[in-house]
């Protein structure tokens, strides 16, 4: 492992974190007072998000086929596509059959990210993008985790109801060595150059903006609003 682009890769995770900033809904679950109406258009909306996530890592995988950050944007797309998997469970506990799912329209504010996934597939610098995502884990990953938590807790949630929360809320520790692996042949011993890193910088913030975007768009879609009552 590169462990100059390692340094660089958490400089700039502390960096775009905000740790003090809980989105709304998340802390609604946790205290049990989000409507199931509103989980089940999560789980619709990341039936979109995922689709598309894979496919947009795919493409970049493609671009980099000849280099090690090829290998890792395919290993999250194969990851997408575990999570894709576990999504009909968490909506049928919400009282949503996969058909019902499919035909949710998609919510602009909720797609944003993986639009913007999309062009970073086409545009973004590949090393740039790496590292923007690997900001971007530990946010999502923690919410993820919350929101498990307060699924089992407040309502009653099996585990294979949780499993997609499950998922990503496990510490990427792994991907992220696999990350600093990966770029540190491109970076050499200096580390991930003035540019790239600038490029990262803008794609994560862009990118975290667009997750809290996710979050508060499903907050202010439920027509019952974060009231008390889940049934």
């Amino acid at each position: 492992m590169n462990q100059r682009v390692a340094e660089q890769l958490h400089a700039l995770q502390r960096e775009l974190s905000h740790d003090d900033e809980v989105p709304a809904l998340v802390a609604a679950v946790a205290a049990g007072r989000a409507p199931l109406t509103v989980l089940a258009e999560l789980a619709a909306q990341q039936q979109r998000i995922i689709t598309s996530d894979r496919r947009s890592l795919l493409l970049l995988a493609t671009r980099c086929a000849d280099r090690p950050v090829g290998a890792w944007f395919a290993t999250l797309a194969d990851g997408e596509s575990a999570a894709l998997r576990t999504l009909p469970a968490l909506g049928a506990a919400c009282g949503l059959t996969p058909a019902e799912a499919a035909a949710r329209p998609p919510l602009p504010g909720c797609q944003a990210y993986p639009a913007y996934l999309a062009w970073l597939a086409l545009n973004g610098r590949p090393a740039a993008v790496v590292a923007a995502l690997v900001a971007n884990f530990t946010a999502w990953g923690g919410y993820c985790a919350t929101v498990g938590t307060g699924l089992r807790r407040h309502y009653a949630f099996s585990d294979e109801s949780c499993a997609f929360f499950d998922f990503f809320a496990q510490p990427a520790t792994e991907l992220e060595r696999q990350a600093a692996e990966a770029l540190g042949p491109d970076a050499g011993a200096t580390g991930l150059d003035d540019h790239t890193i600038a490029a990262a910088r803008e794609y994560g913030t862009v990118l975290q903006a667009y997750e809290g975007m996710f979050w508060q768009t499903l907050t202010t879609r439920s027509a019952d609003g974060l009231d008390g009552r889940y049934g």
